[in-house]
């Protein structure tokens, strides 16, 4: 799930990597590491998945947001 999950991130930064972007990005993330959280605890019946611990699996799955596209400025400059 994790792999798949950063799929989908790298495709959403990628198509909205655009610049002055970048906190919405960063909010787009942490939806997704929430919403990703909740399901893991809601699958487990007997341990739960810590605050902690699912830090770890995002950090080793989620990419960080990154501006894919320059200024128009400065793409355009040869």
């Amino acid at each position: 799930m994790g792999a798949w999950l950063a799929s989908v991130l790298r495709g959403h930064y990628r198509y909205h990597g655009v610049p002055r972007n970048g906190e919405a990005l960063s909010r787009f993330r942490y939806q997704v590491f929430r919403l990703w959280w909740r399901t893991l605890r809601r699958r487990s019946q007997r341990t739960r998945m810590t605050w902690e611990r699912m830090q770890r699996l995002v950090n080793l799955y989620l990419p960080t947001p990154r501006i894919m596209h320059p200024y128009p400025q400065q793409r355009l400059r040869v």
